[in-house]
């Protein structure tokens, strides 16, 4: 069940955020003009295909990415009255695994393998919060226990592959959890996991949540994930955001082709569809220019001539709900006729 947040402070806020790439081959435009904000104790789902920006937009917020190639173009990212997109790396990394946890995709490759465990928690511990070497034990124990794993004292001597898939998500989100922080950022954290570990995590985020009162921005391709675990429902595409709405709101009226048709790909539980699951025909978009027209046009059955000489700008709908689309799918006509 979704927390209320609606009457609390957004602890982040995102405006008009942009960022390239800059190779041998020529600039890619991967974030177009993001916007957003996150409340305190709210879980924000990022959803979108493979390439679609989702995780080139997060990592930008925390400069997370290689830089050159990388640039933030243009934008501003506020947090705790800062703009991060503006500080110095020395002051960035105070903030992050401090006041904004991430947990990426594959924890095997996030861990050092050559490290433990235990001294993989206690070095934020040591760092950020300035614990003694006793002090920043016992609080990863706590973290350990905090996050369901057994014997956690004596596995704070394990190494990482002496961990399950499962286990490993675990110390991972023990890690990002160990400051105490108001932003907890999980690129795809359950892709990796068959479908009863995840459940676990899931469960588990969904605890912590509740617990801690944090916000969450939860990464994913999977629109079944954010059904279960989302306040609000962010949908990206080439870049942009297409739509944004309460995930009740989204999974009812979806408003956006692009988001209808990801909805499409979904099995129904209720076998009430009688027709074959969709695929959506056609690639993602190659970036190499500025957005002049809609970056799903080409692949996008309502396109209009329209669509390709400009993108259009998110919109309300209803209270909450914004898309960036000419077409009105539920009249069947332009939306601004």
């Amino acid at each position: 069940m979704s927390l209320d947040t609606a009457n609390t402070e957004s602890v982040l806020e995102v405006e008009n955020l942009h960022t390239v790439f800059r190779t041998s081959q020529g600039t890619v435009h991967a974030v177009n003009g993001v916007s957003f904000s996150v409340r305190e104790g709210e879980l924000l789902g990022v959803v979108g295909e493979s390439g679609s920006g989702k995780s080139v937009t997060m990592m930008s917020l925390m400069k997370l990415l290689p830089m050159p190639p990388a640039e933030i173009a243009g934008g501003s990212v506020r947090f705790d009255g800062k703009d991060l997109t503006k500080l110095e790396l020395r002051d960035l990394r105070r903030i992050r695994g401090g006041e904004i946890g991430f947990i990426f995709q594959d924890p095997m490759t996030s861990l050092n393998p050559v490290f433990t465990v235990g001294f993989q928690l206690m070095e934020p511990l040591r760092k950020h919060m300035r614990l003694s070497k006793r002090a920043a034990t016992d609080r990863a124990v706590e973290l350990l226990e905090l996050v369901g794993i057994p014997g956690a004292r004596e596995r704070l001597s394990d190494y990482p592959h002496q961990f399950s898939g499962g286990m490993r998500q675990r110390v991972m989100i023990a890690i990002a959890l160990a400051c105490d922080p108001k932003v907890l950022i999980a690129d795809e954290p359950t892709t990796a996991l068959d479908v009863t570990i995840q459940a676990q995590i899931l469960d588990l985020v969904r605890k912590l949540r509740e617990e801690l009162g944090m916000a969450i921005i939860w990464i994913t391709h999977d629109l079944g994930v954010v059904a279960g675990i989302a306040d609000r429902v962010m949908v990206m595409y080439g870049g942009c955001i297409v739509e944004h709405a309460p995930v009740d709101e989204l999974f009812a009226n979806p408003q956006h082709p692009y988001t209808r048709m990801l909805l499409e790909t979904l099995p129904s539980l209720t076998g009430e569809r009688d027709q074959k699951l969709r695929s959506i025909s056609g690639q993602p978009p190659i970036l190499s220019k500025p957005l002049t027209a809609c970056p799903f046009a080409p692949r996008c059955p309502h396109a209009l001539a329209g669509c390709q000489l400009k993108n259009p700008n998110l919109t309300d709908v209803s209270p909450g709900h914004d898309v960036a689309c000419f077409w009105d799918v539920n009249r069947g006509a332009m939306r601004f006729d």
